[in-house]
C-alpha cells in the first residue's frame, strides 16, 4: 500500500492517507495534523461497502481542549450514526466527507466515474467538521468538466479539482495539493 501525502492550505497543515483499493471498496487509514481553526492531530480509518458506499469512519481528534473521538456509522440502507446515536437529518446520505481531507472526495467521484466519463450528480453528505467532529448534512455537486477534472459545489463554494486516473485527489484549488505520487 503506498501513501499519498497532500499539503493542506486551508488547515495550515498536512495529510498523509495510506488508501486500499479493490472492485468497488475503498479501505484507508489516515493521519492529518493542522494548526487552522486550531492547532490539531487527527487520526482516521475509513471502510466502504460495495459501490464505495461509506460503512465506518472512526476518527480521533486531539487538541489543546483534549481528545475527541467519533464512531460514524452507516447501515447500508441510508440511516447514519455518530457514537451509537441515529442522525435522522442524514438519511439517504451514502457518503462521509471529513472535513479538510481531500481523500474523502474520492467515494462519489469513483461510484459515478466523474473523473473519467460526463455526468453531474447530486449528493447528501455527511459532513464531519474538524477538529470538533460534528457531523452535519451537506448538500454537495460534483460535476465532470473532462477526464481528470471534476467540478465540485457547495452552496455558494466551487472548486475545480484534478483527480489521478486511480480517483484520488490530485489537486484541490483552496484546499490541498498532493505532494507524493500514488
Amino acid at each position: 500500500m503506498s501513501a499519498i501525502t497532500w499539503e493542506v492550505f486551508a488547515s495550515r497543515g498536512f495529510e498523509t492517507a495510506w488508501p486500499e483499493l479493490g472492485p468497488g471498496v475503498l479501505r484507508a487509514r489516515g493521519r492529518a495534523v493542522g494548526t487552522d481553526p486550531e492547532p490539531y492531530w487527527i487520526s482516521y480509518e475509513l471502510d466502504t461497502a460495495d459501490g464505495f458506499v461509506t460503512s465506518t469512519l472512526r476518527v480521533t481528534a486531539e487538541t489543546a481542549d483534549g481528545v475527541r473521538t467519533l464512531d460514524l456509522r452507516h447501515d447500508g440502507k441510508g440511516r447514519w450514526t455518530a457514537n451509537g446515536a441515529p442522525l435522522p437529518d442524514l438519511d439517504g446520505a451514502l457518503d462521509c466527507d471529513l472535513g479538510l481531507c481531500p481523500l474523502t472526495n474520492t467515494m462519489p467521484v469513483l461510484r459515478h466515474g466523474l473523473h473519467r466519463e460526463p455526468g453531474e450528480r447530486a449528493f447528501l453528505m455527511a459532513w464531519v467538521s474538524v477538529p470538533d467532529l460534528a457531523v452535519r448534512p451537506s448538500r454537495q455537486i460534483y460535476t465532470h468538466l473532462r477526464p481528470g477534472r471534476v467540478r465540485f459545489s457547495s452552496g455558494d463554494f466551487r472548486s475545480d479539482l484534478e483527480f489521478d486516473g486511480e480517483g484520488f485527489v490530485v489537486d484541490y484549488p483552496q484546499l490541498a495539493t498532493r505532494l507524493t505520487a500514488r
